[in-house]
């Protein structure tokens, strides 16, 4: 058996269904459901690709190899400075596997660089 999604479900129901205000009440909770689902995931999906942006914008200004704690020192965008060392990071693995960023080890510390494109 494989997984059905809650608006598979709710579509086999509609059509199935003889009775209209039954039919009425389920077509509304499947459009409830898609319009609640769309609004939120597009949203944060900006919201993290303009701070992922942000980010990157930064470590090109510094031209040079830096850990995260560095890089968040010398931050002049405020709501870059703002970021804990755990959000900088995951945002900074995002570049790095867009391959717009290099990721080195040394000492077991982290130094990241921009990349030219």
């Amino acid at each position: 058996m494989t997984n059905m999604t809650y608006a598979q479900a709710l579509t086999i129901a509609i059509d199935t269904v003889a009775d209209e205000t039954v039919k009425e009440k389920l077509t509304a909770l499947k459009e409830q459901l898609a319009k609640r689902k769309s609004g939120t995931n597009s949203k944060k999906a900006e919201e993290v690709s303009a701070r992922v942006e942000k980010l990157y914008a930064e470590l090109l200004a510094l031209d040079k190899a830096v850990t995260i704690t560095e890089l968040l020192a010398n931050a002049t965008d405020e709501e870059v400075a703002s970021f804990t060392n755990q959000r900088a990071s995951a945002l900074m693995k995002k570049l790095v596997d867009e391959g717009k960023v290099e990721k080195t080890m040394e000492k077991r510390k982290a130094y990241f660089r921009a990349v030219a494109v």
